[in-house]
């Protein structure tokens, strides 16, 4: 992934930034060829900034309900 609008080596030395940044940035605008690592998604759910929608969806895929 290449972001001509930030520094990511400056970004990198903020590891927890840079995460939730990159995570962002891949749900945002695409993965390519990328695949997001579930456990890290859970981890950050609560600071990613996006769409609202796609929030939606994406929460629905890590934590459908099971109803029988």
């Amino acid at each position: 992934m290449h972001n001509w609008s930030v520094d990511i080596k400056e970004l990198k030395k903020h590891k927890k930034q840079y995460k939730i940044w990159r995570l962002e940035q891949l749900i945002n605008f695409g993965l390519g060829k990328e695949k997001i690592d579930r456990a890290e998604l859970k981890k950050y759910w609560k600071f990613l900034y996006i769409d609202p929608d796609k929030k939606k969806f994406l929460s629905f895929l890590l934590w459908p309900k099971k109803e029988f």
